[in-house]
């Protein structure tokens, strides 16, 4: 074990096999997360970059089995900002000191190219770097987004699993998802995706092709989620919550694709007390400090019991910085550009 996790550390690279058989090994967590910090502070520093998250719209046309925005959950109120309100929110997050922020919501068809394009000119005017968040889309509407200003997209692959994608995410397609994902990356976006982890029927050998995935795809920014059921959804009864094995896939990203951002969840937080910090001493080197205006929080439910949801904008950053500051690490500087993006652009 310990020569492969010491092969990852000095190669960044490892066979489906020899990932499968870390991933096994319940014994081997804090080597890995020690090594993969060994990793992230060589690659990307100590400086733990922020973005402020926008939730802009939690109504969704999907109708995928894990998440509280399905569009079949009733009991959810639904809510949209208005542009001017999207923009003010960016332009609070400045004067709070953020050089980034995530435009994110589910796939609304409302916000349609026209109207997202003003969104984003409307941002970049203010001076800030800029990820979106907001599903698939055609190529051409991506390229649109990326001349109107847009610097990153984020769209997890959720699982490399097909038919495990098709029996969470009713109607979708994983080749098309896939796809979104190839055109970002050839469109010169930053490109982040990720997966969900401890999904029902889930094996620890799809989450070794969903980690040699984020590599063959070549991602800049990889977020690892560990699932957590929620009430209103069909797999309300599900298990979920596996933070340590969510924090192990983690680590083996980092090891692997040593100079990508990746991002400690709300998610992790939400299932322990220190999960971000967990994260953030294994390998991750961002956070997304919730900017939501307060009274729409409750309302973007992806999962329940979301760390965030009580807070205003200007606690949500305290508590991060707070958090940051007790680790011994700083916070970033500029707007954090991938390091791996970086390098691609030379």
């Amino acid at each position: 074990m310990q020569n492969l996790i010491e092969k990852a550390l000095n190669t960044h690279q490892l066979s489906k096999e020899e990932l499968l058989f870390l991933l096994q090994d319940d014994s081997n967590l804090d080597a890995l997360l020690k090594a993969a910090d060994e990793v992230r502070r060589e690659y990307v520093g100590d400086e733990i970059h922020l973005r402020g998250l926008i939730e802009f719209s939690n109504f969704c046309k999907n109708n995928c089995l894990y998440c509280g925005l399905r569009r079949d959950n009733k009991n959810l109120t639904r809510y949209r900002m208005d542009e001017e309100t999207i923009i003010a929110l960016a332009a609070h997050a400045k004067e709070m000191g953020l050089h980034t922020v995530v435009l994110q919501s589910g796939e609304d068809l409302h916000f349609n190219t026209e109207r997202m394009c003003r969104i984003i000119r409307g941002i970049k005017e203010l001076g800030l770097a800029l990820t979106l968040s907001i599903g698939e889309k055609t190529k051409e509407e991506y390229a649109a987004y990326k001349q109107a200003g847009a610097d990153r997209y984020l769209i997890r692959i959720e699982t490399t699993d097909k038919q495990l994608y098709l029996d969470n995410d009713p109607g979708m397609s994983w080749e098309e998802r896939a796809a979104c994902i190839r055109n970002l990356k050839a469109l010169g976006y930053e490109l982040g995706s990720g997966c969900l982890v401890g999904l029902p029927n889930q094996s620890l050998a799809s989450l070794a092709d969903d980690i040699l995935f984020f590599k063959e795809v070549d991602c800049d920014m990889v977020g690892i989620g560990p699932f957590i059921p929620h009430p209103d959804t069909p797999l309300k009864n599900a298990q979920g919550r596996q933070l340590n094995l969510s924090l192990k896939v983690m680590a083996l990203t980092r090891l692997l694709l040593p100079d990508i951002n990746i991002p400690a969840t709300t998610a992790m937080e939400t299932l322990a007390p220190d999960g971000q910090t967990k994260a953030l001493n294994g390998g991750a080197n961002v956070i997304m400090p919730n900017v939501t205006l307060t009274d729409y929080r409750k309302f973007y439910q992806l999962y329940p019991g979301k760390t965030t949801t009580g807070y205003t904008p200007d606690d949500s950053l305290k508590k991060v910085i707070d958090k940051i500051q007790a680790l011994g690490r700083s916070v970033g500087k500029g707007c954090g550009i991938s390091p791996h993006w970086l390098k691609e652009q030379k």
